[in-house]
């Protein structure tokens, strides 16, 4: 390989990696060394996917006068380095000469099919520096950081009205968006709500539509986004009644903040909050509960912060939401005033009211039916014999165990209040039923048991009569019994044509035994006063459900 075409490669190569492209005088310095065009051939195939190779053949020359020439070529591209205009590519490549010739060399030029970079384009290669990308004259970057540095305190409130501190309370208009209610816990009284909370505001300070940035207004943006890391002045917002909340973070902050080029400031945010919501349970599972909202500046008071509802749709629902939740409905949604009075001075409020009426037709499947129908159970022991004791003992046994342990389902999921639910009363009124059939059967069993021993000490007695009846009673004496019994006969006989039905009652119901008598009675008895029970309750409470509808 010739030496001196391998120096005069690595210089050019060397020239193009510190000045981005090759020297200027790169003929004259091969012309001026005595180097002749014909002498020599550069062949590469270099560039490729193998690695940047540069194959250089012999000119035919010996070892030792390629050696000088190639130090003289040095010493030449020193000198001239320095004058050389490295900007001047075209006068560079007009001067350079490439010519081509034939190639000897015994190495072996591989055949591919990659490109073939010639030395012209190597020369042509240059470092590009990347310029920054110009921006508009009233690019939001550029309006952003006129407004955030010409003196802004965001730990400042805007100015009022007339553009002082002192001209009155920063007006606030706020909006929300319901997205979700779940989770109403009576035992804790509380519930989950999810919304899109929105704030809006004026501040003079952030307002651009003057002539700060040309005479075309037309050119500024209608408004500007921040990002939740750029600090401007913001109302100290929070809900009175909350308990626990957070901002929703995925995959990025849920948080919207507009300046709009009048100054006006549209704050907007998605969070879930979990409110209290104290709960009247007095028509507990016929009730209608008012679950509020209430939204308070912690520490401006009313002369420095002032809020309003927003004057159309104050407050928006997610469509289908009024019927989403599984023990409530959403009947109503209204907005007010409850600016509270404090040691600390007076601050505004705003108030959401949420009408939530629960669901009966849970309630009536699970709760009244069932316990209707173990009332109707335990009143079967009237038509069971008397005599089978086990059989009643464990009906009237098992219903009552039975309406405990549901009244104790119920009353896990409530809390312990100090006053009378429906529930409680519909509870009572049954175990009371269920109970009163159970002391039938011991009062039935008491008289019955009674019965049998007066007969018995009757018959006891009538035994004991019989062992002395031969006794001597006169003829007069015999006579007059005689007729005695027959008048007390016809008597009797009278008294039964008039009670006919009694006597029909008494034949087929065997109404003259006592203890029977206590089941009849009991038949028509407990459904009548169950029945009465009934209308009572439900006309006392659907009294109630009007009167919530009516308010």
């Amino acid at each position: 390989m010739c030496r001196f075409s391998e120096v005069i490669l690595s210089l050019l190569l060397f020239a193009i990696l510190v000045h981005g492209k090759p020297p200027k005088n790169l003929s004259r310095m091969r012309n001026k060394n005595g180097l002749r065009n014909d002498a020599s051939v550069i062949s590469s195939y270099s560039m490729t996917n193998n690695g940047q190779q540069i194959t250089v053949y012999e000119d035919g020359l010996d070892d030792e006068k390629n050696g000088t020439m190639a130090e003289d070529r040095a010493m030449a591209y020193e000198e001239t380095t320095d004058n050389s205009d490295p900007d001047d590519l075209d006068d560079i490549l007009a001067e350079a000469e490439f010519e081509s010739m034939e190639i000897q060399s015994t190495t072996p030029v591989p055949t591919s099919t990659h490109k073939i970079t010639t030395t012209a384009e190597i020369a042509r290669v240059r470092m590009s520096v990347n310029a920054p990308i110009l921006q508009p004259q009233t690019s939001d970057t550029e309006i952003l950081e006129h407004l955030l540095s010409k003196g802004y305190d965001w730990r400042v409130r805007p100015p009022g009205q007339d553009g002082t501190l002192h001209g009155g309370p920063v007006v606030v208009s706020v909006n929300m968006l319901i997205r979700s209610i779940s989770k109403i816990d009576n035992v804790n009284m509380e519930y989950s709500v999810q919304l899109t909370f929105r704030e809006s505001w004026r501040d003079i300070r952030l307002q651009y539509e003057k002539n700060e940035y040309g005479n075309m207004k037309d050119n500024v943006p209608d408004f500007l986004i921040l990002t939740a890391g750029q600090q401007i002045w913001m109302p100290d917002s929070f809900f009175q009644n909350e308990k626990q909340a957070y901002k929703h973070m995925i995959d990025k902050p849920n948080v919207l903040i507009r300046v709009h080029k009048n100054g006006e400031i549209l704050y907007s945010v998605r969070i879930s909050l979990v409110l209290s919501c104290p709960m009247h349970l007095q028509f507990y599972p016929m009730d209608v509960q008012k679950c509020l909202i209430d939204l308070a500046s912690y520490a401006y008071t009313t002369k420095d912060i002032e809020y309003v509802w927003k004057s159309e749709e104050p407050v928006q629902l997610k469509k289908g939401l009024s019927s989403s939740l599984p023990s409530f409905q959403l009947r109503n949604v209204s907005t007010g005033y409850c600016t509270s009075n404090t040691n600390t001075g007076a601050y505004s409020c705003l108030r959401t009211t949420l009408e939530l009426r629960r669901q009966f037709s849970y309630y009536l499947l699970q709760l009244y039916i069932p316990s209707c129908m173990l009332v109707i159970v335990s009143w079967v022991s009237f038509w069971i014999d008397r005599n089978a004791v086990p059989a009643r003992v464990t009906l009237g046994v098992t219903t009552l165990l039975t309406m405990t342990t549901q009244s104790s389902g119920i009353n896990a999921k409530l809390p312990p209040v100090a006053y009378i639910k429906a529930i409680d009363v519909w509870i009572g009124a049954c175990m009371t039923f269920i109970f009163g059939a159970l002391l039938e059967f011991a009062w039935v069993t008491y008289i019955a048991n009674r019965i049998d021993g007066a007969r018995k000490k009757e018959a006891e007695k009538m035994a004991l009569l019989a062992k002395n009846q031969a006794v001597w009673v006169p003829r007069d004496v015999a006579e007059q019994e005689r007729e005695v019994e027959k008048a007390l006969q016809t008597a009797n006989n009278r008294k039964y044509r008039r009670n006919a039905l009694t006597r029909w009652i008494e034949r087929h119901t065997e109404w003259h035994d006592p203890p029977k008598r206590a089941d009849l009675v009991s038949r028509v008895l407990f459904p009548l006063s169950f029945l009465s029970f009934n209308i009572a309750y439900w006309t006392h409470y659907a009294q109630y459900e009007q009167y919530e509808s009516r308010n």
